[in-house]
């Protein structure tokens, strides 16, 4: 085991209970994890805030009392378990998926693990790391795009929506983006949405509709849920797919097969879980990581950083993601 200085106590978040922001309680006192034979333990400089964060904290995803939240960071490896961690070492710059993000040090299985090219501007890999794979997964395994598509994106002005809009513009898909506010509609455009639209306004159907000339879109990308769920139906083509990846407004009500049937429509909710799924392995990881990186390092993709939060304002961090007052990513320092 290779190792640099570690102390024995770090500071970090822990949800003491499912519930409000106010759950989250920011401690000093955490033991620093031990790696096993297949972890490395990171010194995390940069961590990823997430709304998967916010579904953990309230229960939706079932997270037990005491957990540290988080499921990305950015940092330094400080220490390696006894297995063999291919060309990982202590002092490698790496960015990671896994859990227990909200702290100083996380212990991370290695195969999560990916170094940050040198080209990466520090706390650009945290930002870029979950929602970007999320995105790149969205449009080329969940549901395939192709050029000439009509595509509708929720929240479009997200940390995965705004990826989303760059990536489909240089596929030549025809992207229709919603959000809440003016500010928002505008930061959306500049990213590749070249038609807006403010979802709390009514007119949404209809709107689409006039845009589409009656057609519908071939896909509707949903992170909202309970909102939109009724005007996803209506909007989408005949044939087409409504991918629902998130539920920041809460979980739609079922749709009867019926309704589905009438159009034709397929319904997919890849969500977190699925996520995992498609990175399954050290190889897929690293492949669409490679991917992922590659298209930053030319510039081919921006990261937006809607802030930087100290650790000890999780809370805070919480607050505005949930209250929907961010645009882009929001990250938190130790």
């Amino acid at each position: 085991m290779a190792t640099a200085s570690i102390p024995k106590t770090m500071q970090g978040v822990l949800a003491e209970s499912t519930g409000g922001p106010e759950v989250l309680k920011w401690r000093t006192d955490i033991p620093v994890p031990t790696p096993e034979a297949d972890e490395v333990l990171v010194k995390n400089e940069f961590i990823g805030v997430n709304y998967v964060d916010i579904y953990s904290r309230t229960g939706f995803l079932g997270m037990p009392r005491g957990r540290i939240l988080g499921r990305e960071a950015e940092g330094t490896i400080i220490c390696t378990g006894s297995g063999n961690h291919r060309d990982l070492e202590v002092g490698n710059r790496v960015v990671w998926m896994a859990i227990g993000g909200y702290a100083e040090y996380t212990s991370v299985p290695e195969t999560m693990v990916y170094k940050v090219p040198s080209a990466i501007q520090p706390g650009v890999a945290a930002a870029a790391l979950l929602q970007g794979l999320t995105a790149l997964l969205l449009i080329h395994e969940i549901y395939p795009v192709r050029n000439g598509d009509w595509v509708l994106i929720h929240a479009a002005a997200g940390g995965v929506g705004l990826l989303q809009c760059q990536l489909m513009k240089a596929l030549g898909v025809k992207v229709i983006g919603t959000a809440s506010t003016a500010e928002k509609l505008k930061i959306a455009k500049e990213n590749g949405a070249e038609w807006v639209i403010n979802y709390t306004e009514p007119g949404l159907v209809e709107k689409v509709l006039e845009i589409t000339k009656g057609e519908g879109v071939q896909v509707v990308y949903d992170s909202i849920g309970k909102d939109q769920s009724e005007n996803n139906i209506e909007v989408v083509a005949k044939g087409g797919t409504i991918v629902n990846n998130g539920a920041s407004s809460g979980m739609g009500a079922p749709i009867s097969p019926a309704r589905l049937a009438a159009k034709n429509v397929k319904v997919m909710g890849p969500g977190d879980t699925a996520l995992m799924n498609h990175l399954n392995s050290r190889q897929k990881f690293e492949k669409w990581c490679t991917m992922l990186f590659g298209l930053i390092v030319k510039g081919k993709l921006n990261v937006r950083i809607h802030d930087t939060y100290a650790l000890s304002e999780a809370v805070r961090a919480h607050t505005d993601l949930q209250g929907r007052r961010t645009m882009g990513k929001v990250l938190m320092m130790p």
